[in-house]
């Protein structure tokens, strides 16, 4: 049997009269939840500024926001239209489980990424040694963080592995320890050791007065006595002036004619 025009508009009609209501409340609702989402962007992004929120997390947080207001108008405006939800909450929980573990570990690496910019165990130009590298941190993102070692190379460590791992932070305390050890004989003189190497220490540049630098007998063994040298520098210094110290001493040493390991002693010059 077929629906005739007047059945129709009859049936459209009386279907207008049962739900407009509910139509013209879901628009409303609508439209008003647009115009407030719109002004809670600009109140969101203001008080994230205000609070110091860092840069590389304010856009995530105000997507998220922003995102979960978007779902919670529409989900308010089906509920006006008495639309059911369960088929739609089966298909979402599957595909949420689906996602998840495909995504297992891109979500472990957000979470660490979260966690560092929050909770700030390392910041830009830091010197950090995380996961076997020693270097300068460049750059730290969502996912990754991006690092320069001592010999130039980039070096992008994923966060998850990397907020689950120890991390050293060189530069933290504004100041590093610079040690090396130096055996020599028994035959020489400690205490004449123990002085050129202060006054290497003194015409040494870039190393710190405080805390005091410390040179003493570390061991004595079998083949010799021990020494060691503890100095500080800044973490930024702390390469360059560990070369350096060890060139002074050693050239300070010789000159002063104390015999180094392995190198034998000019013969004095005969009369």
């Amino acid at each position: 049997m077929k629906m005739n025009v007047e059945d129709f508009y009859d049936a459209a009609r009386y279907w207008v009269i049962l739900n407009g209501a509910r139509l013209i409340l879901a628009a409303i609702v609508f439209f008003i939840g647009l115009w407030l989402i719109k002004v809670l962007r600009n109140t969101i992004r203001k008080r994230m500024s205000q609070n110091q929120v860092n840069s590389s997390l304010q856009p995530f947080f105000l997507s998220l926001s922003i995102t979960a207001l978007y779902i919670a108008v529409i989900i308010l405006v089906m509920e006006i239209l008495g639309v059911s939800f369960s088929f739609f909450g089966t298909i979402l929980g599957a595909g949420t489980v689906a996602i998840g573990l495909a995504l297992s570990g891109t979500f472990q690496n957000f979470a660490g990424g979260v966690l560092i910019l929050l909770l700030k165990p390392f910041e830009l130009n830091d010197n950090i040694i995380a996961q076997g590298q020693d270097g300068v941190v460049t750059s730290i993102q969502i996912f990754y963080t991006v690092i320069i070692t001592a010999d130039n190379k980039t070096v992008i460590i994923p966060n998850g592995k990397l907020f689950n791992e120890v991390i050293t932070n060189v530069s933290r305390e504004g100041r590093r320890r610079l040690d090396f050890e130096l055996k020599l004989e028994y035959a020489v003189d400690v205490e004449q050791v123990k002085a050129i190497i202060n006054q290497a220490i003194k015409d040494t540049p870039n190393l710190l007065d405080k805390p005091v630098s410390t040179v003493g007998v570390f061991a004595l063994e079998l083949d010799g006595i021990k020494f060691t040298v503890r100095v500080w520098v800044k973490p930024s210094n702390f390469l360059s002036s560990k070369l350096a110290l060890q060139e002074k001493v050693i050239k300070d040493l010789r000159a002063a004619g104390v015999k180094l390991p392995g190198v034998a002693l000019p013969a004095p010059p005969q009369k």
